[in-house]
């Protein structure tokens, strides 16, 4: 029985996948040469091919830019403790919200860098803050 089982599984998670996973790996090397992606090590190449999955969001605040606005005004100093009251999924969807993604590309937060811009409306308490994606800017009324 054992024997059998043993070859049973083998059957399935080798032999029988054994073509179709040739034919996509003969595909993926003609695409992305195997001597290209042997530097890296597993964990490096994950983190290259899907970004950093956990953040310092202290580092974050760090590196932001402001523009029509000063580290010490009392919106931002607002939109940092709201921000960083809040739960570890919701601070991910607004860097979604903010780049797109809810992960940080292979350089890492170091390198992470966007702005908050007062957009000068005449009116901010009938504005909700918008972004540009491209640019990351978040626009945040006073």
């Amino acid at each position: 029985r054992k024997e059998y089982v043993d070859l049973y599984v083998n059957y399935v998670f080798n032999k029988s996948v054994q073509k179709p996973f040739e034919d996509f790996m003969q595909g993926f090397l003609r695409g992305c040469p195997a001597r290209n992606w042997k530097m890296f090590f597993p964990e490096e190449l994950q983190v290259l091919l899907q970004g950093y999955t956990t953040f310092d969001w202290h580092l974050l605040e760090k590196n932001v830019m402001y523009k029509k606005y000063e580290r010490l005004d009392q919106t931002i100093r607002n939109f940092w403790t709201v921000f960083h009251k809040l739960p570890e999924e919701k601070k991910r969807m607004f860097l979604a919200f903010l780049s797109g993604s809810d992960r940080i590309t292979g350089y890492g937060l170091e390198c992470f860098r966007f702005s908050i811009q007062d957009p000068q409306l005449e009116n901010p308490d009938e504005s909700s803050p918008y972004v540009s994606t491209c640019s990351l800017i978040l626009f945040l009324p006073r």
